[in-house]
């Protein structure tokens, strides 16, 4: 279906602060929120909070925290909360009493076994059929639903009653969701006839899936928009790798700023089907991103001295310098820096490690005396006291000599955990440089006197 309706479209996100959002709830706001800069459009921010219980002060201050940090801002000048609007919502739930289009039920608790007042909405019985601007046409037979409760009370309505006064009240022209809350549809419309109100236009999007085409949950991993944020994704990697899933722009670019986002966006390029979430995907979509910040180098030094807590000093600086492209060539996030200083990756070029002599033996080769030998004659080719500075090439050359004559992972093991004190990290030629002179052979000489 294809909107062509010449009013300003108004769209609203309203979460629940009942958790911390979740990442399909970002996808949500961010195509309500691109249609309406698309088209000219009002997007809105309301919390609905009529779940007195579960609702929580935390949870909304992340979400409007988390909004501000993605640069979705909302054009309503004050934050709508449904807990401030009672009053609004029992004025409409007393005109449909009077009017007799909904009536006080008296029921009994089934858990508790207590009696209660309710109040339901008389139902038509009726086929409910609306365009949904995604799905096409919907048929719904609403004399499944029976007379339906819309309120506990005259001062607790419950979400669906609440939400379509509000969007009422607020002229919302599009309801733009996720695909979950189209069951939803067919008693809200009934409501908004009740009240009087014209029914916005729907779009429900498809839902986010895991690899297996399950619905996304914590089992596949983070799942909330403040998990993202910890793990260092960028607001612009977030939101360009969302936009794509469920949606696609007419040509093949992947790469989008918000603002380009808002230029190539189109509803009816939305899929029915459900959208399969791709963490790799995510990665490289962030480290496009990642690319874009200016000085980036300076950016990635300063992350790691940031992780590592270290102090400012001459040679800090030095090989944060150094080692600055190196992590940049390994990472996709910069959550990526603070795992790979866990893993101990990172505190080894700052300060010589420790390891157990067993390590410096490649493989099966537990003879200590030529693990010992290979490791001096290294030391000898490096020149003994002779200087590293900018390592001549001819120290290269003929460390891989004596590598073609010993073997090749019984020289150059031993000087990579002599260097590192890892199994896995950067080539021992590429430490020497950043390790320099003084600092190489004091480590070299801690291993050859580790095997004595």
């Amino acid at each position: 279906m294809v909107w062509n309706n010449e009013k300003q479209p108004r769209v609203r996100f309203a979460p629940s602060p009942t958790g911390f959002l979740h990442i399909g709830g970002v996808r949500t706001a961010l195509f309500n929120f691109l249609f309406a800069k698309k088209n000219g459009g009002l997007y809105y921010l309301r919390i609905d909070d009529t779940d007195k219980e579960r609702s929580k002060k935390e949870y909304e201050e992340e979400i409007i925290a988390g909004f501000q940090k993605l640069g979705l801002l909302w054009d309503n000048k004050e934050i709508i909360r449904q807990s401030e609007r009672l009053i609004l919502y029992k004025k409409y739930l007393e005109k449909l009493l009077t009017e007799d289009k909904a009536y006080i039920s008296n029921e009994t608790n089934v858990k508790e076994g207590e009696r209660a007042e309710v109040i339901r909405l008389r139902n038509p019985n009726k086929k409910i059929e609306f365009e949904d601007l995604v799905r096409g046409k919907v048929v719904f037979d609403t004399s499944e639903l029976g007379d339906f409760v819309i309120a506990k009370s005259l001062d607790e309505p419950i979400y669906h009653f609440a939400s379509v006064i509000d969007d009422l009240e607020m002229a919302i022209t599009h309801v733009i969701r996720a695909e979950e809350h189209l069951s939803n549809t067919p008693r809200q419309i009934l409501i908004q006839e009740a009240v009087g109100a014209e029914s916005p236009i729907y779009a429900h999007v498809p839902l986010i899936l895991a690899a297996d085409r399950s619905k996304l949950s914590k089992r596949q991993g983070a799942v909330t928009l403040k998990e993202f944020l910890e793990q260092g994704y960028l607001p612009e990697g977030i939101l360009n790798y969302l936009a794509l899933l469920g949606w696609h722009p007419a040509d093949n670019q992947e790469i989008f700023s918000l603002s380009e986002l808002i230029e190539a966006f189109d509803l009816n390029r939305v899929q029915k089907g459900g959208a399969i979430w791709n963490t790799e995907k995510l990665n490289w979509v962030n480290r496009e991103h990642l690319n874009k910040i200016p000085n980036l180098q300076i950016v990635i030094a300063d992350k790691i001295k940031e992780v590592l807590r270290l102090g400012e000093n001459k040679e800090t600086e030095i090989i944060l310098e150094k080692i600055a492209p190196i992590v940049l060539e390994r990472i996709s996030k910069f959550g990526d820096i603070k795992e790979m200083a866990d893993r101990g990756e990172l505190a080894y070029f700052f300060q010589a490690p420790e390891y157990p002599k067993e390590m410096l033996f490649w493989k099966k080769d537990k003879d200590s005396s030529r693990t010992y030998e290979r490791l001096v004659k290294v030391r000898e080719i490096l020149g003994g006291e002779a200087s590293l500075g900018g390592f001549a090439s001819k120290y290269k050359n003929e460390l891989l000599a004596l590598a073609e004559k010993e073997g090749r992972g019984e020289v150059l093991w031993p000087l990579r955990v002599a260097l590192s004190g890892l199994e896995k990290s950067p080539d021992p030629f590429v430490l020497l440089k950043i390790l320099g002179e003084k600092e190489a052979l004091l480590r070299i000489d801690k291993a050859i006197n580790i095997l004595v």
